[in-house]
């Protein structure tokens, strides 16, 4: 890994270790610097996944955080990935903050506050359209899929990104 991300992955992981994690986000492990697992819970009453929780895997590569991480939703014997219009079965999500809005000033819990406000501006649990071709014809690394944003959740993904910066920056 490169120097820069040692670097960068290092400083993310002592700020979570001294400051912690916003609710709902709990760093499951860390064992290396090349992959951490979250668990996400949506917060609230009024939410459709109340009482759920989900794994999100990071894979962090030599030019993080230029570039994104690879990141999924598990999808294992123990979590499964939440049914979402953007996350398909096997975990890949359909995110412009994963691709094309993607930016270095962002991080690891930053991605994890986005996918939790992602989950909870959700109404309707179901599958992406074309769920199942996808699946059978994914690569593993989602960040090879081209993807094509084109509805709300990917303005309201922008939004949530100013609140996070301010979250990050103070």
């Amino acid at each position: 890994m490169s120097g820069l991300a040692t670097k960068r992955l290092m400083k993310e992981l002592a700020d979570i270790q001294g400051k912690g994690t916003p609710e709902g986000i709990v760093l499951l492990s860390a064992d290396d610097l090349q992959e951490w697992i979250f668990l996400i819970s949506v917060l609230g009453e009024e939410t459709i996944y109340k009482g759920e929780t989900f794994a999100l895997r990071m894979k962090f590569g030599n030019r993080y955080p230029i570039d994104v991480p690879e990141v999924t939703f598990l999808a294992n014997d123990q979590y499964q990935p939440p049914l979402h219009p953007h996350v398909y079965s096997n975990g890949h999500i359909c995110a412009s903050i994963l691709g094309n809005e993607w930016s270095p000033v962002l991080n690891a819990v930053a991605i994890c506050i986005t996918m939790q406000s992602m989950l909870a501006s959700n109404k309707k649990k179901s599958r992406p359209e074309g769920n199942d071709r996808y699946v059978r014809s994914a690569p593993s690394n989602p960040k090879l899929t081209r993807w094509h944003y084109d509805d709300d959740v990917s303005f309201s993904i922008r939004l949530n990104l100013f609140n996070i910066l301010r979250v990050l920056l103070n």
